[in-house]
């Protein structure tokens, strides 16, 4: 259960953090689930992320999570210290991403607001069991029983500082420095988290800055100066080091025992003086504190100089406390809509360019315009290269979605019993952001789909002379504008006569056409139709007919298709071609009549004037022409959709010769406008799709173009 602070940006750093340490969790898991144990730098890896996840939690107030986080850092310590043999692994891995599900979803209820109201009670348990087992203890008597749930408080939380330890003879007095890593957001929360892991062992405890969670102020204070902490306690040394470390967000650590006497002397003399009361609650601290500043200015050193502070009331700062210059930089969070504000607008700046310089005002003759033309051709040059900078920020690897992908692998197979080598390529392979959420979906049904269908069961393998553990590859590519994501299988491929069957049954055959006039690619199709499955029982994860006609539903939204490939005995593969969507491209603009076209340079070849004696008439109609030796066929635009008045004698238009995926096709258009960076837009929802056009956008006369899609047309 958690409470609410009145810092959202303590909330939010807690949520991105947690966040980015569970995506690399994962990946580490699901890199050696197929090992036969976990490398010692994973252990280590695994272990301070668990304990890093339980010292944010543990500060948030979020118990359930920070209590699994904890069980499984005991595993992982226990690894790490002891070295067991015969760990079993794989139900290792699954502990660790069942903690991982649970996190995550408790992450996702208090990042859509709703309390964490998950219940860990039962993979604690099962967790304290397989601890037992590895560690070779009898799991019966009363370590053993369940442990009841824990009741949860309907008192106010707050922060709060421990009992005091009961003081002895034995007690060390320890002086400790902090230093972060400088790109560290919210390192007052993090020096707070190191407060609270010494708060069971501590007798007295002094920290500066003492006004880490009431100051945002000493976040910076931290990260210049380093966190410096006074530690009276029954520990040793060892001891400590075990609990304060670096890691990810504590660059060094420094700790030194001290006699009682220089332990009453503070830093050095220099910082605070307050006895932090560990009966005191973080309020009672922190007020103490403001008294402080308020009664006793710091302590200034000879040479050094003083700048007054601005605000009233607050504390004189040191010249040298300013940031350095040429510091490293941190970085920042952006939220995705503000992003996409700011690429709406960067495509308003483009057209609006291109209305300036197609203004028909300065076609007058005889307008000198070299100074015009000059300040054109420099705001140009930068509107590119704000472009470039937007797109790269908008930019995401496929990475993460891979490795969602993997843990799929990984929990069908286990579930199917089928063993299966999982196989990435290209996942460095970046897109926009927006098409990462629109693929995600698809992914998860045809990935689950090539190990549920594709694969054979072991036994099947065997006896059709294939290797026992199947193979699922998952690659992506970009090319000719285009993003290309595949998953491919060896497993038996698709049963042509078993899909016609199933297509006939349920009447979707043309009467007019016989069964043998269908060719594979139209077979396969029949799959991606509503409630379509050649199942002849519902599992858990096929039967229902819904899961290729999300896939479908889904990649036509953002104008995209899905091709399907298959061998029987072979495998299968399936594609996703998805064209670009808001994005800002260089074209070509072409007229066909009155009507505009726009086909992304990239894709363009060359351009080629014909004469009639170069055309081949075939007798289907068919056209094709010879070009030094070679023969392409024709498109012709305005026939292919039936535009009017549009030329259609070769020699007076131009041919366009386009070459995608090692195939050339001919455009035949009336003529040429030029080149111009277009702003890609989706085209209306309401407007049917239409083979060949992947867009349209707005050029600088105001009129609209459709934006041709290459590999619709070479098809």
């Amino acid at each position: 259960m958690g409470i609410e602070f009145n810092t959202q940006d303590m909330l939010d750093a807690y949520l991105f953090e947690n966040t980015q340490l569970l995506e690399s969790l994962q990946e580490i898991v699901l890199d050696q689930k197929d090992e036969e144990y976990f490398d010692e730098d994973s252990i280590n890896e695994i272990f301070r992320t668990m304990h890093t996840i339980k010292g944010s939690s543990a500060i948030m107030m979020y118990d359930d999570i920070t209590e699994v986080a904890h069980k499984l850092e005991d595993v992982f310590y226990f690894l790490r210290e002891s070295h067991p043999k015969n760990v079993p692994h794989v139900e290792l891995v699954e502990h660790v991403l069942k903690v991982s599900d649970f996190i995550t979803n408790e992450l996702d209820k208090i990042q859509n607001g709703e309390e964490a109201d998950g219940d860990s009670s039962e993979i604690i348990k099962d967790l304290d069991k397989f601890l037992k087992k590895i560690k070779g203890e009898n799991g019966d008597g009363e370590a053993g029983q369940e442990k009841k749930p824990k009741e949860k408080d309907s008192s106010p939380m707050q922060f709060y500082i421990p009992p005091s330890v009961t003081g002895s003879a034995n007690s060390h007095f320890y002086r400790i420095y902090l230093a972060y890593y400088p790109e560290i957001e919210l390192a007052n929360v993090h020096a707070y988290k190191t407060v609270y892991a010494l708060k069971p062992i501590a007798e007295e405890l002094i920290y500066e800055p003492d006004d880490i969670i009431s100051n945002e102020g000493s976040a910076q204070k931290i990260l210049q100066d380093g966190f410096k902490i006074l530690l009276k306690t029954q520990k040793g040394q060892e001891e400590l080091q075990k609990i304060i470390k670096p890691g990810y967000d504590i660059k060094k650590v420094e700790i030194f025992e001290c006699s009682e006497a220089e332990y009453k002397k503070g830093f050095d003399g220099i910082g605070s003086e307050i006895l932090i009361d560990l009966d005191s609650s973080v309020e009672e601290i922190e007020e103490k504190a403001q008294k402080k500043q308020e009664e006793k200015p710091k302590e200034v050193k000879p040479g050094d100089f003083v700048v007054q502070s601005k605000e009233p009331g607050k504390a004189k700062k040191l010249a040298k406390d300013k940031k350095a210059k040429g510091e490293k930089t941190a970085f920042i969070s952006v939220d995705i809509h503000k992003m996409d504000m700011l690429m709406d607008l960067i495509g308003e700046l483009v057209i609006s360019e291109s209305v300036v310089l197609q203004n028909p005002d300065l076609k007058v003759p005889g307008l000198k315009l070299d100074n015009f033309n000059k300040a054109a051709t420099q705001m140009s040059k930068i509107s590119t290269d704000l472009q470039n900078v937007i797109m790269s920020m908008r930019m995401v690897p496929l990475t993460n979605t891979f490795q969602k992908m993997n843990r799929i692998v990984f929990d069908v197979s286990r579930k199917l019993g089928k063993e299966i080598d999982f196989e990435m390529v290209g996942d460095s392979t970046e897109v926009d952001k927006n098409i990462i959420e629109h693929i995600s979906d698809p992914l998860m049904h045809l990935v689950r789909n090539s190990v549920d269908h594709g694969i054979e069961s072991k036994e099947e393998r065997i006896a059709a002379g294939k290797p026992e553990r199947g193979r699922v590859t998952l690659s992506a590519k970009t090319e000719s504008g285009k993003v290309w994501i595949s998953v491919t299988d060896n497993g038996a491929g698709l049963d042509r006569e078993k899909i016609m069957a199933k297509a006939k049954k349920q009447g979707l055959l043309d009467p007019a056409r016989s069964e043998a006039s269908y060719t594979d690619k139209e077979v396969y199709q029949f799959i991606t139709l509503p409630g379509f499955s050649t199942n002849e029982k519902v599992t858990e994860y096929s039967g229902r007919g819904v899961g290729m006609d999300v896939v479908v539903s889904n990649i036509q939204e953002i104008g995209g298709t899905l091709e399907i490939e298959s061998v029987a005995g072979v495998g299968s593969t399936m594609s996703l071609k998805i064209p670009l969507t808001l994005a800002i491209v260089d074209g070509i603009v072409m007229e066909v009549g009155n009507s505009s076209f726009v086909i992304e340079t990239g894709v363009v070849k060359e351009f080629v004037s014909v004469t009639d004696n170069m055309m081949i008439h075939e007798p289907g109609g068919a056209e094709s022409v010879m070009l030094r030796g070679e023969c392409y066929p024709v498109r012709r635009v305005g026939e292919w959709y039936g535009i009017k008045d549009c030329k259609t004698n070769v020699e007076d238009g131009m041919m366009v010769i386009l070459e995608v995926e090692d195939r050339r096709v001919c455009l035949f258009v009336d003529r040429l406008v030029g080149k111009q960076e277009i702003v890609v837009k989706p085209i209306p929802s309401y407007v049917k799709k239409v083979k060949g056009l992947s867009g349209c956008t707005q050029l600088g006369d105001g009129s609209i173009a459709l934006i041709l899609d290459p590999g619709g047309i070479t098809e």
